[in-house]
This record gives structure tokens, sequence and C-alpha cells, in this order.
């Protein structure tokens, strides 16, 4: 559930023309040259009526909201509703599930006001201003070097942000781009009394589960809404009673007009985390090592659970989470390996690199600054990738490979204190099976011993190893009969921190600290040089291409960005071209009631069977079985028109985000990449990268038709 980013630099003033749409715009930062390319793609607006702290009245982007800084939302009522994507609300609703009533399975609608359940630990960041405190950042920093102190970057944000909030009550959070060559506050309202309003069936919602997941095409019905509550006098405040709906600054108007190829579309939101700055040896590392294990370990960890789950719907609501997210994850980083091999990421970035050290070699200067950069990378890479290989397969397996570890990891950080203990250990039995939990830890198990070289094995480990040898069954046998976590039994029996000591559970996870894998010759040393190396690497690629005149965005970083491109097709691989639109047909031609993930309830495949689409369909009026009615036949009669695409550039963290018309009008909620576009976190490829979305018109019908949300359909004005 993917992409968007980019920035411009303040002080670029010859532009050259990236390819397709690449970019994920600091929202702050759209001057004339950015403005101008957006209005020739066909934008409406100006750039002051998207973002302008200092004008009267608002802007678009006050409508738009962080949830937390993993999803983003956006405000559509006057009354505080906000919608976003279902997988960003996945959590809440698996929290407030039970056998009885599991929202997940049966969606869930507030009929009424007082339905709408408050949502614990739920935030809405609002974005207020950005502030370019690049001269201040570097003030403080030369004023500790004069008095001989060293000022780390967590403690320079520690300070900016304490000074920033003192003087503005706004929670301030600063950011550093291309590795501190600009720095930025950001000020935000901070809202905490969120409440559910709205969620369809997960069979609805991500219908195609994470077998259509990353591909195209897909029929999601991908939303949840929330609304935002607020103090009587308007003020933000924890959940009360007496608290009332938000008065925004500003709502989206939402557009049932529809959109065509190459109608213009915008996205803002707030991306997580890309490294297109990352070297090519990075990015070869990668491919080579890292993605590969973990991919390979996730499959096999992820068919496990699935079994389980489909065999007991018990397991299934404690794993669905768990395994939800695993999903994600898996599929996206297994298609990162792919194409980071099938477009030549790592030749691209080679050949780049090429020009750079031209560039360097060029300059007295900046030979002495960085004339050896590229080398230096290159052999602490080489140097440091064997312990760095087996550091993959030890977090893969056994700090990833199991769900009870958290629970290991909460009770030793209890540090002997009996209640903690036993309350991480009663959370963690509620939350897990331990059949499934057994079989995940042979598997991790065996790949650990069968991956990792003994050097880095614990004491405990090697008694295994001694004992059992290859039979790695027995060996996770021996584990399980005395670990507090084997059953609900053990778990009751366990009365002391004493008894913790000898679990052979935490002794086989806990007793191999990751220093271990340090130990090996100057591994650390080599690590860190390449954290500093990167850092420069990173500046000196921002100078040769602030030098020849190339637009330039960082890399995302939780920061309000806006992306533009257009709608349209995608043609994956030779011989295949894609519509840039799915309908409701679909759903029909996938339905099939012997797998979950295609198989929405009864009354839901009637309705779409029914094809009663009112005015929410593509050609505004009513089609059943085929027939257009009230004279609208339309180029789809009888269908209603669900998921489409854009080239806007997106990434995790933008899930949620509206995807908005040249009037800044919302048409469509992105909530996934192609799989052509998943190296795009390290390497943009041009032509390939997709966002997905959700069309709102689909969204409406079914809070309309399906739901009987009435009452929302009114408070949007529609």
């Amino acid at each position: 559930m993917r992409k968007l980013i980019s920035i411009i630099s303040l002080s670029i003033i010859t532009l050259v023309p990236l390819k397709a749409d690449e970019g994920m715009w600091l929202i702050q930062n759209i001057n004339s040259a950015l403005e101008k390319k957006m209005q020739e793609r066909g934008l409406a607006l100006s750039a002051g009526e998207i973002y302008n702290a200092d004008a009267p009245g608002s802007s678009v982007s006050d409508a738009i909201v962080s949830l937390g800084f993993y999803c983003t939302g956006s405000i559509v009522s006057d009354n505080g509703l906000m919608i976003t994507n279902h997988h960003c609300a996945y959590s809440d609703i698996y929290a407030m599930s039970t056998p009885e009533h599991n929202y997940l399975e049966e969606g869930y609608w507030a009929v009424t006001e007082d339905l709408e359940k408050p949502v614990p630990g739920k935030e809405a960041f609002f974005l207020k201003r950005v502030l370019d405190v690049t001269a201040e950042v570097e003030r403080l920093r030369s004023e500790y070097e004069a008095s001989g102190q060293v000022l780390g970057s967590r403690k320079m944000s520690y300070l900016m942000e304490k000074k920033y909030k003192a003087d503005t009550g706004m929670e301030a959070f600063l950011s550093s781009m291309w590795a501190g060559e600009k720095y930025y506050i950001s000020l935000y309202e901070v809202y905490t009394d969120l409440r559910l309003v709205a969620a369809p069936p997960v069979s609805v919602a991500a219908f195609g589960g994470d077998v259509d997941n990353w591909e195209w095409p897909q029929q999601k019905c991908d939303f949840a809404m929330y609304r935002i509550y607020t103090a009587p006098d308007g003020s933000p405040a924890d959940y009360s009673g007496d608290n009332v709906p938000l008065r925004p600054l500003r709502r989206l108007e939402i557009s049932l007009e529809g959109y065509k190829p190459g109608d213009f579309t915008m996205v803002i939101g707030y991306p997580g985390r890309t490294d297109r700055y990352s070297s090519s040896m990075e990015t070869d590392f990668e491919e080579r090592v890292a993605l590969p294990i973990a991919n390979k370990l996730r499959i096999r960890q992820m068919s496990i659970m699935k079994k389980w789950m489909e065999s007991d719907s018990g397991i299934w609501l404690k794993y669905s989470d768990t395994y939800f997210g695993l999903s994600n994850v898996g599929e996206m980083q297994e298609g990162e390996a792919a194409c980071l091999k099938r477009f030549g990421s790592a030749d691209a970035k080679r050949a780049e690199e090429a020009g750079l050290q031209v560039w360097i070699d060029s300059d007295p200067y900046r030979m002495a600054k960085w004339g050896s950069l590229l080398h230096d990378l290159d052999s602490c890479y080489s140097a440091s990738e064997e312990v760095e290989r087996n550091k993959t397969y030890y977090r893969e397996t056994l700090v990833r490979g199991t769900i009870i570890v958290r629970t290991m990891m909460r009770m030793n950080a209890a540090r002997g204190d009996y209640a903690k203990m036993r309350e991480a250990l009663d959370r963690g039995m509620s939350e897990t099976d331990p059949r499934v939990e057994k079989e995940l830890l042979q598997y991790a198990v065996q790949q650990y011993f069968e991956n990792v070289d003994s050097r880095f094995f614990g004491s405990f480990q090697k008694e295994l190893l001694s004992r059992f040898g290859q039979d790695y069954g027995a060996m996770t046998d021996y584990v399980w009969e005395r670990t507090c976590v084997a059953s609900a039994e053990a778990a009751a029996e366990f009365a002391s921190p004493e008894q913790f000591a000898s679990d052979r559970l935490r002794m086989l996870l806990l007793e191999v600290p990751i220093t271990a894998f340090n130990n090996d010759s100057r591994n650390n040393e080599y690590r860190q040089a390449i954290l500093n190396l990167q850092r420069e690497y990173t500046r000196a690629l921002y100078e040769k291409r602030l030098a020849d005149g190339v637009e330039q965005y960082p890399d995302a970083n939780s920061t309000m960005r806006i992306s533009y491109g257009t709608v349209g097709p995608i043609a994956p691989r030779d011989g295949v071209q894609c519509h840039w639109q799915s309908f409701s047909s679909g759903i029909e031609q996938k339905y099939d009631p012997s797998q979950r993930d295609y198989c929405p309830s009864d009354r839901f495949m009637g309705m779409i069977r029914n094809g009663e689409w009112g005015r929410w369909s593509e050609c505004g009026g009513q089609h059943k079985k085929g027939r257009a009615h009230r004279g609208n036949a339309g180029p789809h009669p009888g269908k209603m028109p669900v998921n489409f695409l854009t080239d806007n550039d997106i990434t995790g963290g933008n899930s949620g985000s509206p995807v908005l018309d040249s009037r800044g009008r919302l048409i469509g909620l992105a909530f996934d990449g192609n799989k052509e576009s998943l190296a795009s976190d390290l390497s943009y490829t041009p032509g390939y990268n997709k966002c997905v979305c959700v069309d709102i018109r689909y969204v409406l019908w079914t809070l309309d038709h399906y739901a009987g949300m009435s009452r929302i359909i009114d408070e949007l004005g529609l």
C-alpha cells in the first residue's frame, strides 16, 4: 500500500524535466517553476491554493492529516468526518473485534452518532506551518563545536523541537533533508479523540486479499471513516462524552464527475521513507543478500500461519492483523528484489556514479572532500557483507520468526518485576496460539542453525546443537517442554522471575545479544563508516545535481508531500496492455466461495449482480442487469467503476491519501502500488510506477446502498 514523494529546492532556477511524473515534492516548496509545470499538465489551482500558511482563509493542505505518520487521511465534512484506507484502520477494527462481533468480517457502520466508537491512542496531525531552520541549526551546531561539545542529531532534534513547541504551543518535528543540506521544522495541531464511523467488511475492503495485492487489476473498496472530536471550545482534547465534532478549517469537496485517461491528478500525503539517494553498493546488497533471505523465510512463515488460520476461526481472528502486515511487507519486498534485478537499478546507479566521480575529480576541493568516497563505500560493503548476512538470518528467524518472541522480550524488559512479567505473559497468550507458535519456532530454529555461522551461537544454542544435531523437531520439543508459553497450563504455573531465568525459549532467543554479531573483526567500524560515507554520498550527489540544474526532492521522511500525474493505463510486460480502470464485473468474475479472499457475503454479491448503482455509477444513472436507465448508456452500462490507475509517485505512508482532480476535488483514495513499481523506494522506474486508487463513487455506493449510511451521505452534502 504505497508510494509518493518529492521536493523542490528554492535555490534551483534552471529546471531540467524529469521523466514521467517522478517526485514527492515538499508541500511548502511549490515554487513558480513547479507550479507552472503542474498547470501545464492540467492543474487549475495556484500554488497558494494548495499550501499557504501566511494567507487568510484555508488551502487544500489544511484538509489533509497524518494518522500517526503511518497513514494519511482527509477531512470531507464540516463536522470532522475523515476518510482513509481500510488497511490503515485494520488494527483498530481488529482490536474492537470479538468472536461475538467480528467487525473485520462483518464491517462496522455507526448508523447513529452515538455508535461512533472511540479509538484509544489514535492521533490526527494537522500541519499548520513549515519553517526553514537550516541557518539556525548550523548556528547552533557551530556554538556547540566552539565550546568543544558534540551536537548529535538526536540532541539537535530535541533542542529545536523543544524550542518551537514552547514558542508556538504546537507539536514540532525537525526534519533533515539531503543528509543535512536543509532542515525544516513542521508544526502540527494534534487531535486525540478519534472515533470509528464506517468500515466495510474485509472481504469487500480487501477483495482479492494478498493474492491481488500489488497486482492490477484490483477491485478493492479500501476505505474507512473516522470522526475527529474536540473540546466544546474547539481545542484538541482527550476522549470525553462532552466533546463535540471538529469544525475544520477546510474540507475536501467530492467530485462525482469521474475522470478519463490524461486527466490531471495530484496526491497529497505523508510518504514514510524512501532511499533513492542510496548508492549502487547498497542497492546491490539489498538485491543479492538482504531481500532474498527475508523473502524466503517470510513466505514459509506466512504459509504456516495461513494453514492454521484457515482451520480455526479463533486462530484467524488472533493472527489476521499480524498476517495482514506480514503479507503486505513480504509481497512488497519480494517484488522489490525482482524489480531491482529486472530494471537494472544497481547498474543505473553505477552509471550515475561514474559521472559523479568525473565531476568530483574535476575540482581540487571536491577531490579533497570526496575523492575516495565511492571506493571507500565499496570496500566497506564488501568487508561487512558476511557478518551482515548472518545478522539478517538471525533477525528473520529468532527475532521475527515467531510472534511469541514479543512476549519473551516484554518479560525480559520487566527486569524481574513479577507483576509486569505476568501482565506481559497473559497478554501474549491471549494474542497467540501455542500450536502455531511451536510450528513457527521449529522452522525458525532450522533456518537459524542451517544458515548462521556457528561462531555466533550462544552457549545454550551450542548445547542444543550438540544434543540434537539436525533433528530440529526434537530440538523444538525440548525447548517447548520447559517454557511458560507452551500452553495455558504452563502460563498459569509461571510463578516467579527466577522461573523465567531457566525458561528454555528465553535462553534460545535472548542469550545471543546482537552485539555478538559485531565481535567479528572491525564490523562495527565498517557499519559506522558506511553510515558516514552514505551521508557524504547523498550530499555529493545533491551538489552535482544542483550544479547540473536538475530538479531535486529529498527522500521521503514522513513530511507532507505532493505528487502530480495523470490517469492512464500500464503496459507491465511485452505484449500486455492493461486498462486504466476496473469495474464491478471484475468482482463477479473473481468471486470464489471456496477462497476467503474472493468471497464477500451473499448479500453483497447479490447487490453487485443486481447492478442498481443509482447516481453513483459512471453514468450517473441506474443500471440494472446491463440495461441503462434514464437515458444514460455510457461506456460501461451495468458496471460500477471501482479502482483506477494514475502515475502519481507514492510510497508507504501515502495509504489513504486523497487523489484530487485539477480543481482539488476528491475523486479517490490511494491504496496500493503495482508490482512493477516495487523498486521505487530505492530507484524510480519511469513508465512503470503506478498508483492504485479506489474510486470515490464506489465508496459512496457502498456507504449508501450496501450499508444504509444515509446520514453520512447527507453530511457529505451530496
